[in-house]
């Protein structure tokens, strides 16, 4: 990951955006006025937190990421904003080494061969013997559907020791690749065997959907472990990926609530039963890293999991990390000697269900969904659930107990924003422990729950910024392509003019700045430009003076041509033509997607109650849009021919 994608992962668009603009959530999505022309009529400004985008359906008529918006509002280039941003996110800017390079390029090759491995267990699932076994298990005792087997990629590891090492073999990867990737165990005498045998396989994928890794569960109860994860690499790194949040973020921010369970199939089989909102830390304990994945797309939790006294444990484990990876804000309050200070409430709804018949969700889903729906609407205020769990089992009547109980629950009524409810809470303390409430007033706290120590990085803004994830696949893909555009520009910067003339020739606009809408490179094409816009030096080596991939943290690759001329000539005008054509693709999203994003906007506007003449307005931009779109689908479905 480099530094462009590490801020966009750790800042949130939201958070950044409003503290300039005052925003109002509207479905996933949030409206404004916007802060770059005068309107205080209709607000026309949307930011999109899927995409990590915002756009100006007004006057201004502009959009972008992160980086531009800051950019814009601070009137800075971009090197200022990747400055600012990075201090932001605590984030040491270092240079593009070869190194990084090389890493970058390994963690690609690896992701290959998992989702070649991906490929290679659903065929022993779906094509063998043992794997039809495998298959019946998921089908008659977990109640998975064939629907939801394919969705979620599941598959079989065969009963061999060598099965994976013999097949990625022979298509030509070296066991170093293939241990590397998780798929292997290396042995202290150097002898090698597969890491998953016998099992049921489930991908584990990252929030973009990119994948990282795999889990394996026992199919022979007598085997140990019973579920054996990928080993840490380069890509996994099971404390900072949420199982099932690439397919559940969206349900998470439609419902503003995220259910966290703890096992594979208990997001799984809710999945497929329509309850999507569910995500797991994977059977182990809860991270920091992984909650502040979660708390992008809501600040409302449900914790349910396991009944049992390690259950309970891990609840409170939980419970301690999210409250040290969630966002607090100041209350302006008198101490008890009269003086003002602030204190700190937690900005979040946490929320503790109680799973019956020491069932596990997937059960639970699978008896009744009723039943499951219930059990998550009565999820009960974190402070009852720790104080229950605390007291059990315990002689209340001791005033030791009661002090080390009080010390334990007394700071997460101190969380509660409402004043009335941090009421409520102590005299339920009170009556639990039966102490006087006074007594808990002035109890003075020292919290064994820790609050993680935030540090400051100099430089950094006071607020503490929520981690945000990675970018969507759409997004991933608009970078993809504008990459290779600027590749092959970055080469031949005076075929810009051969593109031009074959967009004009199918009435579409010449390549510009607009056909970037990823931050970063937009400065690598606007640098492309004014190298033929200036005449001091050769393009190629103006490029090569201001393109610093260390600043920019760009990889570009150029693969080799042909060494016979007439070879060479023609691969030259197949990547123009190619080149052509990512340009009118990119647009293609791009419009189709600024076509989705008015459209809410539309209905947003219609939802408030807005006049007509507003919606004409946004009708027309409408027309525009549908327009150019029918020009590009035209110009697609031609062969892309250029002199």
């Amino acid at each position: 990951m480099n530094n462009i994608d590490e801020i966009k992962n750790r800042l949130d668009i939201v958070d950044v955006i409003s503290e300039s603009v005052k925003l109002r959530r509207s479905g996933k999505n949030y409206t404004g006025f916007c802060p770059f022309h005068a309107n205080t009529r209709t607000p026309a400004f949307v930011v999109f937190p899927d995409t990590g985008t915002w756009r100006c359906f007004g006057e201004c008529n502009e959009g972008g990421d992160i980086f531009r918006f800051v950019m814009k509002k601070e009137g800075i280039d971009f090197k200022e904003a990747l400055k600012m941003l990075a201090n932001r996110a605590g984030i040491q800017l270092e240079p593009l080494t070869p190194q990084k390079i090389e890493r970058n390029e390994r963690a690609d090759l690896l992701r290959k061969i998992l989702e070649e491995a991906v490929v290679f267990y659903r065929h022993q699932l779906l094509k063998t013997d043992e794997g039809l076994k495998a298959r019946s298990y998921l089908q008659e005792k977990r109640g998975i559907k064939p629907g939801t087997e394919e969705a979620w990629g599941l598959g079989y590891a065969p009963n061999s020791w060598d099965a994976v090492l013999n097949h990625f073999k022979r298509k030509g990867y070296t066991v170093r690749d293939i241990i590397d990737a998780g798929l292997l165990t290396e042995k202290d005498d150097g002898k090698v065997y597969d890491r998953f045998r016998h099992r049921l396989m489930i991908p584990i994928r990252e929030m973009s959907g990119k994948i990282a890794g795999f889990g394996g569960r026992v199919l022979n109860p007598n085997d140990v472990p019973k579920f054996i994860n990928s080993p840490q690499s380069i890509l996994f790194n099971k404390s900072a990926i949420m199982f099932g949040l690439d397919k559940a973020r969206k349900a998470i921010r439609s419902a503003n609530q995220a259910v966290i369970v703890e096992g594979y199939f208990d997001v799984i089989v809710p999945h497929q039963e329509g309850f999507e909102n569910l995500v797991s830390p994977m059977g182990t304990a809860l991270a920091e890293t992984q909650m502040r994945l979660l708390k992008r797309f809501t600040r409302r939790f449900v914790m349910a999991l396991d009944p049992d006294a390690a259950g309970q444990k891990a609840t409170i484990r939980g419970l301690e990390v999210a409250r040290g990876a969630l966002d607090h804000e100041g209350d302006l309050v008198f101490n008890a000697r009269g003086l003002l200070h602030y204190e700190s409430r937690l900005k979040a709804d946490l929320r503790v269900s109680t799973l019956p018949d020491n069932l596990d969700p997937d059960e639970i889903v699978l008896r009744n969904h009723d039943e499951w729906k219930t059990i998550i609407e009565n999820a009960q205020p974190i402070i009852y659930h720790v104080l229950e769990t605390l007291v059990e089992g315990q002689d209340i009547d001791d005033p030791r107990v009661k002090s080390t109980i009080a010390s334990q629950v007394l700071p997460l009524v101190k969380d509660i924003a409402s004043p009335i409810e941090r009421d409520a809470y102590r005299q339920y303390i009170a009556r639990t422990l039966k102490v006087d409430e006074r007594s808990l007033m002035e109890t003075s706290v020292s919290n064994p729950i820790k609050r993680r120590k935030k540090q400051k990085i100099k430089g950094q803004p006071s607020i503490n910024p929520p981690l945000q994830a990675a970018r969507t696949s759409e997004q991933e893909n608009i970078n993809r392509i504008e990459k290779e555009i600027l590749a092959f520009l970055s080469i031949e910067p005076e075929h810009k003019y051969k593109i031009d003339r074959f967009l004009r020739s199918n009435d579409l606009s010449q390549i510009s700045l607009n056909d970037f809408k990823h931050t970063e490179n937009t400065e690598i094409a606007r640098i492309i430009f004014d190298s033929l816009s200036q005449d001091k030096q050769d393009p190629i080596d103006y490029i090569n003076v201001h393109v610093d991939l260390s600043n920019f943290t760009t990889e570009f690759s150029h693969p080799p041509l042909p060494e016979d001329n007439e070879k060479k000539e023609n691969a030259k005008i197949r990547k123009l033509e190619e080149a052509a054509r990512l340009v009118m693709q990119v647009r293609q999203i791009n419009t189709n997607q600024e076509i989705k994003e008015l459209r809410f906007l539309q209905t947003d506007r219609i939802d408030q109650g807005n006049d007509k003449s507003v919606d004409k307005t946004l009708q027309i931009h409408m027309v525009e849009l549908i327009k150019k779109r029918g020009l590009l689908d035209r110009a697609l479905a031609k062969p892309v021919s250029i002199d």
